[in-house]
């Protein structure tokens, strides 16, 4: 697993430096205005960036929705998951014969029942829909990103499977 550090640049940001598992180096300074500016060390010169991404707040957004696979999640990897302090996203397959299966969000009352949410869902014909509507079909074989805490989801998950919270 590669190493994470942080750090504070006052009057600047926030600075998050990441040590990849190939020895490459990745630093991500978030500035307070909103910009993004990332920085690649390749593993033969740690002291000299070989290139460097300056991205807005919408930019860096969208590209972390795609690296985090909120959009798409790569066969090799059907669940997955993010730990942000209290906060997980957990990717989960809707399996065939669930009592979520052909139910609405509304009908299941996912949140009411567990406080955990569907954010997004990619359908088995990759057709993703990011923060579906309360009407939203769910569909055997879709992977459903959930987000709460530990405890919300494991209840969503039943839900969703047998339909008990």
């Amino acid at each position: 697993m590669s190493t994470i550090s942080e750090s504070n640049l006052p009057g600047v940001g926030r600075k998050f430096q990441v040590e990849t598992l190939s020895g490459d180096r990745l630093t991500v300074v978030i500035h307070d205005d909103g910009m993004r500016e990332l920085y690649h060390f390749e593993r033969k010169n740690l002291n000299r960036p070989a290139s460097v991404l300056t991205l807005s707040d919408g930019e860096a957004r969208q590209i972390a929705g795609i690296i985090g696979g909120l959009t798409y999640v790569p066969k090799a990897l059907p669940t997955s998951e993010i730990v942000l302090e209290d906060l997980v996203l957990e990717w989960f397959t809707l399996p065939a014969g669930s009592n979520g299966a052909g139910r609405t969000i509304r009908d299941l009352q996912v949140r009411t029942f567990t406080g955990a949410s569907i954010v997004s869902l990619i359908e088995p014909t990759r057709t993703t829909r990011t923060n579906p509507e309360a009407d939203t079909l769910l569909n055997e074989g879709a992977t459903l990103i959930l987000a709460g805490d530990r405890h919300s989801i494991a209840k969503l998950k039943e839900l969703l499977v047998s339909g008990k919270a």
